[in-house]
């Protein structure tokens, strides 16, 4: 977690911000006069603002930001009016649910927009709202809004990176086979489980295993991906849960010190969100601790509770993807994999235009998008590369492929770092490199015949040459490096994944 790469530091800024905005939301609460329950609900609501909102140009985030109430006062309406009536408020749910995840097909505002929608549901019952609430609710979460939006996009703007789509571009399908309609079915059954059998084991705190199961589903793609992420988030559950017992507790909600933690678990989420879902889920569940102790009600018995709900949500998860229009590992893998080859092209292409003097190609959005796609690709392999998996020739077949996404990743840097350099220059062998980098991804990822050496001027230069300007000689290294990696992807990914591989 703590070496994982940080291109630009965008973790660490993103996580200082981060705390600034849920503070800032809190601050404003509590100098408006408003009740604790609402100041918690503002915190969590900038806390999402500033998680879930991800479109690729600063304009199109403030738009979403301004949307957030626009599903979430009715959902908050919705939650506290049905409160005193299960079987209403269950099935109402159930509604926010299957929506919130199909409105995923319009891409980061539907994303975005179904989260909000589904945790003020979940907040609502976190917290016990009632409707005579309401009214300081509204205007807990217009401030947290404000307070998340002033210092995202005026005090403290960074620069936000193009991130992977929730889904795969490479599943692509219509009606049941389109993968947020899946999704959608896929979660609606999941939190139904949930929802019936965490009320069966708490009839106050049965919305932890429905939670659970929602963000279960949270970006993954297969049924391999989403029974690893149950697993890890139980695991992070539990490690929640020792480090509840040993910091919440014993505070016994004391403000000061609670707030102060509650800022570090915010850090927290933010900064281990990418790397390691089960240290985001460590952070999670110990906030959630603090949180129950400046309500007054937490209690060891309570974070026990906490685990047995997690452990059935996860179980509705595991349940509902191996049941219900299941997708292969096999067909998520492939499709994050070319979407990264696809980068790594880009990159270099962008990186030869920026040598041969266009002021307007810029290869650094694509290096950081790769690496922000190649996150995504341990996701989709983690099912393969996880210790408890049997399948012996695809987990080494699967770490192979990491490792040389990797050394393409740091190659693609190395590039975009040289092409940076104002006194950079390029010959007909730098050309002749880009393009059997870019005939090389071709090969890997089938898309059309590469062009002969008659179409691409020098292609046959040799990568290395006996003599080369200085300026000349990183770049070079770093396509030769491409080359080598590129061209070691051909046995993991084009041969049958159930045999050894070569050299194994």
């Amino acid at each position: 977690m703590f070496v994982a790469p940080d291109p630009g530091l965008f973790r660490l800024r993103n996580s200082s911000r981060a705390v600034l905005g849920v503070a800032l939301a809190v601050a404003l609460a509590e100098l408006a006069g408003l009740s604790l329950t609402a100041s918690i609900t503002g915190g969590l609501a900038a806390l999402l603002a500033l998680f879930t909102v991800t479109d690729a140009t600063v304009p199109a985030q403030r738009v979403t930001t301004a949307l957030l109430p626009a599903v979430g006062f009715p959902v908050l309406a919705l939650a506290t009016t049905l409160h005193g009536t299960p079987l209403l408020r269950d099935a109402t749910f159930l509604a926010v649910v299957f929506c919130g995840v199909y409105a995923r097909r319009w891409g980061p505002r539907g994303h975005a927009l179904g989260i909000f929608a589904f945790m003020q549901f979940f907040v609502t019952q976190f917290l016990h709202a009632a409707p005579a609430q309401l009214p300081e609710l509204y205007t807990a979460v217009t401030l947290a809004l404000v307070a998340a939006g002033t210092v995202r996009y005026l005090l403290w703007p960074i620069e936000r990176r193009t991130p992977p789509a929730a889904a795969p571009p490479g599943l692509p399908g219509t009606g049941l086979a389109r993968p947020t309609t899946r999704q959608a079915f896929q979660a609606t059954a999941a939190c139904a489980f949930a929802l019936t059998v965490g009320q069966l084991v708490s009839a106050d705190r049965w919305y932890w295993a429905v939670g659970t199961a929602w963000w279960i589903f949270v970006n993954t793609a297969s049924r391999g991906e989403t029974l690893v992420r149950g697993f890890r988030r139980v695991l992070g559950t539990v490690t929640g849960i020792a480090g509840g017992l040993l910091i919440a507790v014993p505070l016994h909600g004391a403000p000061a010190p609670t707030a102060a933690l509650v800022a570090v678990c915010v850090f927290g989420i933010f900064y281990t969100a990418a790397p390691s879902y089960s240290w985001m889920m460590f952070f999670v569940t110990v906030m959630a601790g603090l949180l129950y102790g400046l309500l007054g009600v937490l209690h060891p018995g309570l974070l026990l509770l906490r685990f047995e709900e997690t452990a059935l949500g996860a179980l509705g998860a595991a349940l509902a993807v191996a049941l219900i229009l299941p997708v292969t590992t096999h067909a998520a893998n492939d499709a994050w994999i070319q979407r990264a080859l696809h980068c790594v092209r880009a990159a270099t292409a962008a990186s030869l235009r920026r040598l041969d003097g266009d002021p307007e190609a810029d290869p650094a959005p694509h290096a950081a998008e790769l690496e922000l796609l190649l996150g995504r690709v341990r996701m989709a392999l983690a099912p393969l590369v996880h210790p408890l998996s049997p399948l012996r020739a695809r987990k080494a077949r699967a770490r192979r492929v990491l490792v040389l996404l990797d050394d393409c990743a740091r190659e693609v840097r190395g590039l975009a770092a040289v092409a940076a350099d104002p006194q950079a220059s390029h010959d007909a062998r730098l050309a002749a490199a880009c393009w059997r980098v870019e005939a090389a991804v071709e090969a890997l990822t089938g898309n059309g015949t590469p062009a002969t050496p008659q179409q691409r001027p020098n292609a046959d230069a040799p990568a290395v040459p006996q003599q080369r300007p200085a300026a000349d000689a990183p770049a070079l290294a770093h396509l030769h490096g491409l080359e080598h990696a590129l061209a070691a992807l051909a046995d993991p990914l084009r041969t049958d994944p159930r045999s050894p591989l070569v050299g194994a």
